[in-house]
């Protein structure tokens, strides 16, 4: 799941759930609640061995780059 995905998949439950005191909760008050969240919930899937795909295509790339050096070094 793509962060903005899990961030808007969060916010649609909040919303959700709070919906009968919408008109008391300012507009902002929402995006503070997902700033405030989403750092916490991402915490808590990296935890539990999921990461974002950003994180996980920056290390692949190293991972092929280490891997070609080792390959450049053995025909060395």
């Amino acid at each position: 799941m793509k962060d903005k995905d899990l961030a808007e998949a969060l916010k649609s439950i909040i919303e959700k759930e709070l919906k009968i005191f919408s008109a008391l909760i300012p507009k902002d008050a929402f995006k503070n609640i997902e700033n405030n969240i989403h750092p916490k919930v991402e915490k808590i899937v990296e935890q539990s061995g999921y990461v974002k795909k950003e994180k996980y295509e920056n290390l692949k790339r190293i991972i092929d780059n280490l891997e070609k050096r080792i390959s450049d070094l053995e025909k060395n």
